[in-house]
């Protein structure tokens, strides 16, 4: 039996996504700048494929600049404000941000920007009054992540981002992860600047977008030809735009019926695993992705490590992901969990398993049986001394 359960990485590419990317690579192959004809089939394919990803989150079709994929998009974001100022600013950031923000952050602040990074509490979420504290007169940016993929915590963006519209301060979320799990209109929410990815949502890999407000300027990260506005130079990649645009369509489509399927499998996961010795959730539960399950090893002493967890459920033909990130053969503790007040030993032991459209009832309860006979193995309970 194969269970792949961490859709959060990247999920499969739909059959219709498959089909539209092969009638573009064999027909429509024109570069989407030329005027003659070929060109012009492959600039209608990409403006369609604009059309429905704006769809997706209720923007304006004008506003959709095509990257490739949500890494580009955050730098995109970030950068491309840094970008229009001479001299350093200050950016706010929170604690638990991807590393398409947290990275390119760390950069800045090496050059002589300010930065703060908002706590957050041991359910890994932003306190909106530590942003209205945080700003200062010379804030340019506040990006928070909209939904964390390793903790599975929603942030109260709203908030956040109508604290930062109040100061006259352009506020960007990550929304890779919630992009087609949760509806999203950009006409309602507080945002400038939001980061989407087409292979979160059964897409091809190497395409995304970012939504940029009417107004906004932004620099560009790559010069050129001049596409996508001036803000993404290079030929546009059709086929997997046109597929990004064609899962799009797919996902808005079956948000009110997929979405609380998978929460409701999310929360037998969660029910399933409850007494588990040795697992405790991560994340907020009142608060999360809906297609979101996460844990961390307690008790383990580091001895058994979220990887370990990862390499055993594979053996068992069941894909899941850990939180540690692995430099030069050595573990590092979770900087998420570290940041939510977890030890270094704790934040060694974090898993994420995440569900998707193939995912089953009977995937969770067997994942469920054959996590806890791994953990029994690998930790069992000390045995009880006989009187």
């Amino acid at each position: 039996m194969q269970i792949y359960l961490d859709y959060s990485a990247t999920t499969p590419p739909r059959s219709e996504v498959i089909t539209k990317m092969q009638e573009v690579l064999t027909q429509n192959w024109g570069n989407p700048s030329s005027l003659h004809e070929w060109g012009q089939r492959s600039a209608t394919l990409v403006e369609q494929a604009r059309m429905q990803v704006a769809s997706l989150i209720k923007a304006p079709a004008e506003s959709i600049i095509f990257t490739s994929g949500g890494t580009e998009a955050d730098n995109l974001a970030v950068m491309g404000v840094v970008q229009t100022y001479r001299k350093p600013q200050h950016l706010v950031i929170s604690s638990v941000e991807h590393s398409a923000v947290a990275q390119p952050v760390s950069l800045l602040e090496k050059k002589g920007w300010t930065v703060t990074r908002l706590p957050v509490d041991s359910l890994g979420r932003v306190n909106p009054e530590d942003l209205e504290a945080a700003l200062q007169p010379n804030t340019v940016l506040v990006s928070v992540i909209y939904g964390q993929s390793e903790v599975g915590t929603l942030q109260p963006v709203e908030a956040l981002g109508q604290i930062a519209r109040n100061h006259g301060v352009l506020f960007h979320t990550d929304a890779v992860q919630v992009a087609g799990r949760l509806p999203i209109n950009v006409q309602q929410l507080p945002v400038d600047l939001l980061s989407i990815s087409s292979h979160k949502i059964y897409g091809p890999q190497g395409a995304g977008a970012l939504y940029v407000r009417s107004g906004v300027e932004l620099e560009p990260l790559i010069s050129g030809g001049g596409q996508e506005l001036r803000l993404r130079s290079g030929t546009q990649a059709v086929p997997a735009i046109a597929g990004f645009g064609v899962a799009a369509e797919l996902a808005e489509a079956e948000l009110t019926t997929e979405t609380p399927r998978l929460i409701g499998l999310r929360d037998r996961l969660f029910e399933q695993l409850a007494d588990t010795p040795h697992l405790k959730p991560t994340g907020s539960r009142r608060h999360r992705l809906p297609h979101h399950v996460s844990f961390c090893i307690s008790n383990g002493g580091g001895r058994v490590t979220g990887k370990t967890l990862v390499r055993q459920l594979n053996l068992a033909g069941i894909g899941i992901s850990a939180g540690s990130a692995c430099h030069s053969g050595k573990l590092s503790p979770s900087p998420i969990l570290l940041a939510m007040g977890y030890t270094d030993s704790a934040a060694l032991g974090g898993i994420r398993l995440t569900l998707g459209k193939d995912t089953t009832v009977a995937d969770i309860d067997w994942t469920a049986m054959v996590l806890k006979q791994i953990l029994k193995r690998l930790m069992p309970e000390p045995e009880l001394s006989r009187v």
